[in-house]
């Protein structure tokens, strides 16, 4: 009777490149293949459906592409503001303060408020989640009807001259933003509705919604600066 270990060996002669995966016994192997079951369960919470999860990073490059139009947009209005002998242009009516005032304290308070929604998931509360995100979404489309209320009473258009055309274009395209960013926690609340969607270890969708909401808040407060204080 042959042993495994003189097979072994008498493959090993036989055809040394294979040497390696010949000599292994089975209690290597399985020792082996516990050290790599191990390697994987330590890492399912990095990944996603069995991948790398890199959903976050692919927010985080939109965001940057976001920031990169913004930026255009910022640089041209201070380009346009610099060459001007006069800005605003003589005969533009003056923008009013308190309205736009009161919308962005509602618009920064909303990220905090915002903030106690993911700190609430995180706790597995999901009723939490839920009235943090939906008073979250109230201040949204409340400040979206004050936007929507300083257009309809400015006595000024889009055509008017070229800080009402910037005025405009820069309000508008942050206010198309902010429109999104909602949808984005009204998606988040819908999701909500079902038991375990959202968890203390799964909720991607949660700061998702809210990393892309605080960038909309940041975004204002640079627009609130330039356009309506400088």
């Amino acid at each position: 009777m042959i042993s495994p270990m003189g097979s072994s060996a008498r493959s090993f002669r036989q055809n040394p490149r294979n040497s390696a995966t010949i000599i292994v016994s089975p209690m290597q192997t399985t020792a082996i293949s516990s050290d790599l079951n191990s390697a994987y369960t330590s890492g399912e919470a990095h990944t996603h459906h069995g991948h790398p999860d890199l959903r976050m990073f692919g927010v985080v490059l939109f965001l940057v592409a976001e920031s990169a139009i913004f930026l255009g947009l910022f640089t041209a209005y201070l380009i346009y503001r610099s060459v001007m002998p006069a800005w605003p242009p003589e005969g533009t009516p003056e923008l009013e303060l308190l309205l736009p005032g009161v919308n962005s304290i509602i618009l920064i308070s909303s990220s905090f408020v915002m903030h106690k929604g993911q700190a609430a998931i995180r706790n597995n509360d999901n009723a939490g989640l839920q009235k943090w995100f939906g008073l979250t979404a109230i201040m949204g489309i409340i400040f979206l009807a004050g936007q929507m209320y300083e257009y309809f009473h400015l006595e000024m258009g889009l055509t008017t001259n070229l800080f009402a055309s910037c005025f405009y274009v820069l309000t508008g395209f942050h206010g198309l933003h902010v429109t999104f960013g909602l949808l984005l926690i009204l998606s988040v609340l819908w999701r909500s509705r079902q038991p375990g969607h959202y968890s203390s270890k799964s909720h991607f969708g949660v700061e998702a919604a809210e990393l892309y909401w605080h960038f909309v808040d940041v975004v204002w407060i640079v627009l609130f600066i330039l356009v309506y204080l400088l």
